[in-house]
């Protein structure tokens, strides 16, 4: 079982990359469609490019963060016992493998970026971060085949969403100018941030169903009616997820154009509403 904390953080990470992936994307796009290409990562432009590599310095800073805490600190610096690594702590072991992923990929774009010695195309970087996304889609598809009732269900959950991250990723570096690929990958980012945050709430804080508890370092329900309204209740808090993503998003384009929009944008409104009214 995990802990509120544990998803609290990782939750955070995914939603702070991925609102500003989706800011990010629209803004590239709206300025100049015709040179639109999708980043894998979006340099911040303020500050005179002092924060021009702050994504990346959060995704590798945050995963060895977090790295450290499922390492070490959850280990209690237990990690061999009897020669071998401690049984008690497996759940640890394997979230610190997919996170030693996405510290990988920080690192790595960063020495791609900022130096000489390792110089990638932006299509090599989404495919590292597919990586990450797939080692992390793997930790948590075993974890919702581990975990039974209602706590795998919302892991079961969980993994659809990484999923899309995979494939966005992966369709970022087949289809390097496709706006709507790049827009699909912050969305799924931000998306599983969100519902790191929800799963946190519901299976270790105060929104866990009527008819449920947590026992022995597991959930369960009195019932299976209550197991069900359990899931139930899962799908309609996904379902305003993702309405909430969506409607930030629009939001987000609608503001985006009106302030940094260029002709080209306006243009593909016109012809729009052209086709739109024959």
């Amino acid at each position: 079982m995990g802990s509120f904390k544990g998803h609290a953080l990782p939750g955070t990470l995914f939603f702070v990359v991925g609102v500003w992936h989706i800011w990010a994307t629209i803004v590239r796009y709206v300025r100049n469609p015709k040179t639109f290409h999708v980043r894998a990562w979006n340099p911040v432009p303020r500050f005179d490019g002092r924060l021009k590599y702050l994504e990346l310095y959060v995704v590798a800073i945050g995963a060895f963060i977090d790295l450290c805490v499922e390492f070490l600190y959850s280990t209690h610096l237990k990690i061999f016992v009897g020669g071998v690594l401690n049984p008690s702590h497996m759940n640890d072991f394997e979230h610190s493998g997919m996170l030693l992923m996405f510290f990988i990929y920080g690192v790595v774009s960063l020495l791609s970026e900022k130096t000489r010695f390792l110089p990638l195309q932006e299509g090599v970087l989404c495919l590292i971060a597919s990586m990450a996304f797939s080692a992390e889609y793997l930790l948590f598809y075993f974890h919702s085949t581990s975990h039974k009732g209602l706590e795998g269900y919302y892991h079961t959950l969980l993994v659809f969403q990484i999923g899309l991250c995979v494939l966005s990723s992966i369709a970022g570096a087949l289809m390097p100018t496709n706006f709507p690929v790049d827009l699909c990958n912050g969305i799924a980012i931000a998306l599983q941030g969100i519902w790191f945050y929800q799963t946190a709430f519901v299976l270790y804080g105060p929104m866990i169903p009527d008819g449920c508890k947590v026992k022995d370092n597991n959930i369960l329900c009195n019932s299976v009616d209550s197991e069900i309204r359990g899931e139930l209740l899962a799908n309609f808090q996904l379902f305003v997820a993702v309405l909430a993503v969506l409607v930030g998003t629009v939001a987000s384009y609608v503001y985006a154009a009106s302030r940094y929009g260029s002709s080209e944008v306006n243009n593909l409104h016109t012809i729009q509403d052209g086709l739109d009214q024959n």
